[in-house]
This record gives C-alpha cells, sequence and structure tokens, in this order.
C-alpha cells in the first residue's frame, strides 16, 4: 500500500507539473491537498512520509479520529467538507484552512469561535459555481457578499475561493467553471475585501480535473482517488 501511494503520488506531482508547464505557470505555485476522507491513520502517515504536506479531511470524526492519533504530523490539515454548524467547534483553530464557508451563519460562527479562542482562523468561500442544487455554497454574486462580510471580522482571514464544479462527462468539460472561478478571485482580490491582505488561493480541481484547473488558475487542487484509489462512499470533495 505504501509503495502504491508513493507511485501514485509521484504521477499526480509529474502530472501537475506538466499542466502548469503547458500553462506557462511555476509548478511550485500549486498545492497538492491530499483528500483523505476515509483513509486510515496509516495511510496518512505513509502519504505524507512520501511527501504530502497538506491534508484535506471531509469529516469532523474523522478528522477528530487522526487528530487524536497524530496522523498528520509534518503535514497541515484543511478541512475541505461541508461544516454542520454544531461541528464549528471542532474545527476552528484545529486546521489550517476551512476551505468551506458556504454561509453568512458559519462564517459568523467560525467569527465567534476564533475570538473565543483568541486565534484567526484562516478560511474560503465555498462557491457554488454551476448552480447545482445537490452541493454546497454561495452563488458568485453572494460570494462578493461574503467576502466583503470576512473582511469587516477581526478572527477570520480570508484566503481565497474553493469549488467543486458539475461532474465532467467528456475531458476539458469544467474548463469553463475553472475559468469563471479564476474570474470571480480576480474580480473579488480586485475589491480588496480581505481585512488581512490579498487572497492568494484558489481551490478547484479533483482527481478527474485538476489538470484542467491547473489549466485555468487553481493555487490548490484536492486529490484523493489518484492518490489513494478508489473509495466506496460519496467522493464529493475528493
Amino acid at each position: 500500500m505504501e509503495q502504491n501511494v508513493k507511485a501514485n503520488i509521484e504521477a499526480v506531482r509529474a502530472e501537475i507539473e506538466r499542466a502548469a508547464r503547458a500553462a506557462g505557470r511555476d509548478p511550485g505555485e500549486i498545492t497538492l491537498c491530499a483528500a483523505t476522507k476515509m483513509q486510515t491513520s496509516e495511510t496518512i502517515r505513509a502519504a505524507i512520509a512520501a511527501g504530502i504536506t497538506v491534508c484535506g479531511e471531509n469529516r469532523v470524526q474523522e478528522l477528530t479520529a487522526h487528530l487524536n492519533d497524530d496522523a498528520y504530523a509534518g503535514a497541515e490539515v484543511h478541512f475541505i467538507g461541508h461544516l454542520q454548524r454544531n461541528k464549528v467547534k471542532y474545527v476552528v483553530g484545529k486546521v489550517a484552512l476551512i476551505q468551506s464557508v458556504d454561509g453568512e451563519e458559519l462564517l459568523s460562527l467560525i467569527e465567534k469561535r476564533a475570538a473565543a479562542l483568541g486565534i484567526v482562523q484562516d478560511i474560503l468561500i465555498e462557491v457554488n459555481i454551476g448552480g447545482e442544487e445537490s452541493k454546497s455554497g454561495v452563488t458568485p454574486e453572494n460570494a462578493h457578499r461574503l467576502a466583503a462580510l470576512a473582511g469587516e471580522m477581526e478572527h477570520v482571514r480570508l484566503r481565497g475561493l474553493m469549488a467543486i464544479p458539475p461532474v465532467a462527462t467528456i475531458s476539458g468539460e469544467n474548463r469553463q467553471f475553472f475559468a469563471r472561478m479564476r474570474q470571480l478571485y480576480v474580480d473579488i482580490n480586485a475589491k480588496k475585501y480581505d481585512n488581512k491582505n490579498t487572497m492568494d488561493v484558489l481551490s478547484m480541481g479533483m482527481s478527474g480535473d485538476y489538470a484542467d484547473a491547473i489549466l485555468e488558475g487553481a493555487t490548490l487542487v484536492r486529490v484523493g482517488t489518484a492518490l489513494f484509489g478508489p473509495r466506496s462512499a460519496n467522493r464529493a470533495h475528493g
């Protein structure tokens, strides 16, 4: 298993480099986030030993278990799944970045919890770029409003945007959504809503389309299946 994970990581990094070069970009600009949903602590440790520096968790229960097991030692951890309001206290201050802030209520709860802890929590706004009813995220229009609200808060730092476009049925089909996300990222950055610094993270692209996401400007890709093999459950964020 460890050998497979190492080989898969090398293959994904090679594809990231190829896509970055094709876009005239520095591969070093792109962060590989290993989507570790349903993985064991042993597999996570093997991935980190093989060079993974960022792990992304979908579920609070798994995040807590792996934190208690010290499975992420040597890497930073992001929360990339849908965050329920009653689980905020288990995530704020425990992860380097919450990628899935999808509304004003959640943003306010994160601010309140971070203030209680005396910290600044880094976040991304999740955008439902495909307008799918089955997915979380704000509309592109509401992303501006949420960014402005985040800019007024003292205990959150808006680092950028995240999106999960519709499932592509043919190669390259999602580039239109990635391009729209890149433009939204540029537009919000231009308005300087962020109260701490310019946004620097555009999280988009998963196992089936991360190369296309890089071609359109992604700075972080969330890859699970291509690193760890197929999972039996829903792979919405990896």
